[in-house]
């Protein structure tokens, strides 16, 4: 088992998305999608000017393809719909498979509009794999996020991401970890103060 750990530059319930009963990453961060196994950790950091707290954890338990993802059922949620609410539009299930092998970008987070943002669509398919954490494997505190004790001040990051940690600081984040409260806690820090369709993401 592998601890990763990065900044959250942007905590808009895109990258990582929380909602409807699985934590996934499937944009930004293309090295750690790439190298992340089944049963390793994400752990997602808010930067500096916001205190460098723990904004979310995910254990991976599983990993799909982007055609896998788009095609499950269990994710049809996280396909973005802008006439709807806000935790629609937030949907990171954004790659359609094409029959030419190639995937087409729907309007989301990452899209110039309604039109593909092609600098957006190579970074996010450039980590190859989608990563899952089923709904008692991740804890997301957005804009609650928590303040990380002294002795896992490590897991603090600049930029890229942190992979090589000590059996002694797995052990006290796997600690830490377990005595908080598994789901979605808080709306992400960028979220509409009058929107609780966060909430009902939520099985």
């Amino acid at each position: 088992m592998r601890l990763f750990s990065y900044i959250v530059t942007h905590d808009t319930g895109f990258a990582p998305n929380p909602f409807w009963g699985f934590c996934t990453l499937a944009n930004c961060k293309p090295a750690i999608r790439r190298a992340a196994n089944v049963g390793d950790w994400i752990v997602g950091i808010s930067p500096k000017a916001k205190g460098n707290k723990l904004i979310y954890a995910m254990q991976v338990n599983e990993i799909l393809t982007y055609e896998q993802y788009f095609n499950d059922e269990r994710f049809s949620e996280k396909i973005p719909y802008y006439n709807s609410k806000v935790v629609h539009k937030r949907g990171d299930n954004i790659y359609r498979p094409l029959q030419n092998g190639n995937f087409q970008q729907l309007q989301s987070m990452h899209s110039n509009g309604d039109s593909e943002n092609p600098t957006t669509k190579a970074h996010d398919l450039g980590g190859i794999k989608v990563l899952i954490a089923h709904n008692d494997n991740f804890y997301y505190h957005g804009s609650k996020a928590l303040v990380l004790p002294t002795d896992l001040n490590v897991l603090k990051v600049g930029r890229a991401h942190k992979n090589r940690f000590s059996p002694e600081v797995i052990t006290a984040f796997l600690n830490f970890i377990s005595n908080q409260q598994s789901g979605v806690n808080a709306p992400p820090y960028s979220w509409p103060p009058n929107d609780n369709s966060w909430k009902r993401s939520w099985p």
